[in-house]
C-alpha cells in the first residue's frame, strides 16, 4: 500500500537540545542520514539537518571551527514549528507537503509519540512505484476530452488488444481549459496495436511519438 507506514524508516536516530552540533555531526555520518528529530522527555519538539548545523558553524580550515562544534547545541539551531505526518496518510499528500515547503523530511507522529521519519528519498520510492517504472512494458500519454467515459473508453481499446495496464495517472492539460492528460504503463514492449486503435477512436495520442514506435519488436 501507498501510505507513510509502508515506506518510513521506524528505527529513528533522534537527539536532545542539548546535543552538540559535533556530536549531531557525528550521527549524521555515521548512519549516512541528513535529517535528526530533537526529542526532549520523549516529545518531538524540533527538527535539526546537517546542513542546519554546517551553516551555523565556521567553514572546514577554519582555526574556530572545532571549538565552535563544541559550543553550539542542537536546541540553538534547531526548526521548532515541525510540520509532520501520520502512519496513516497517503504518500502523494507527503509528496505534496514536501514540496510546497521546501522541506526534505517529516517526522511521523502516533499520538504523541515519534514512530518513524519519510524523506524525500522515501517519497520517490514509492511514488516510482504507483506508476509503475519498474515493470517491464510501455509508456502511453493520451489526451482526454472533458467528457464522462473517455478513460474508460481507453481501458476497453487496451482490453479489447488483450494488453494489461500496470498503472493510469491523470493530470489537468497545460493548455485548454478542462482537458487532461492520462499516463498509463501498459504491460507490452510494443503499444503500435493500441496507438492505432485510439487514434481510430478520435484520440490524440501525445507519447509515445511515431518515430519511436516499433523499437522494442525483434
Amino acid at each position: 500500500m501507498l501510505l507513510v507506514r509502508d515506506w518510513m524508516a521506524r528505527e529513528v536516530v533522534t537527539v536532545e537540545p542539548e546535543t552538540t552540533a559535533a556530536e549531531a555531526l557525528a550521527l549524521c555520518r555515521k548512519h549516512s542520514i541528513r535529517h535528526l528529530p530533537v526529542l526532549e522527555g520523549g516529545r518531538l519538539i524540533g527538527l535539526i539537518s546537517d546542513r542546519n548545523l554546517r551553516s551555523a558553524t565556521p567553514a572546514l580550515g577554519d582555526p574556530s571551527r572545532a571549538e565552535a562544534l563544541q559550543r553550539i547545541r542542537v536546541g540553538d539551531e534547531m526548526i521548532r514549528d515541525v510540520t509532520t505526518a501520520r502512519p496513516e496518510d497517503p504518500v502523494e499528500d507527503v509528496a505534496a507537503a514536501m514540496y510546497e515547503r521546501k522541506i526534505g523530511c517529516l517526522p511521523v507522529i502516533e499520538g504523541d509519540s515519534l514512530v518513524g521519519i519519510v524523506t524525500s528519498s522515501d517519497v520517490m520510492k514509492a511514488l516510482a512505484r504507483l506508476v509503475g517504472v519498474h515493470e517491464p512494458g510501455s509508456r502511453l500519454e493520451v489526451a482526454l476530452s472533458d467528457r464522462p467515459g473517455s478513460l474508460a473508453g481507453i481501458a476497453e481499446i487496451t482490453r479489447d488488444a488483450g494488453v494489461n495496464i500496470v498503472s493510469v495517472l491523470v493530470a489537468p492539460g497545460p493548455d485548454s481549459a478542462g482537458q487532461h492528460i492520462a499516463v498509463l504503463r501498459l504491460a507490452t514492449i510494443d503499444p503500435g496495436e493500441i496507438v492505432a486503435k485510439l487514434g481510430e477512436a478520435g484520440y490524440s495520442v501525445l507519447w509515445p511519438p511515431e518515430t519511436r514506435l516499433g523499437e522494442g519488436r525483434p
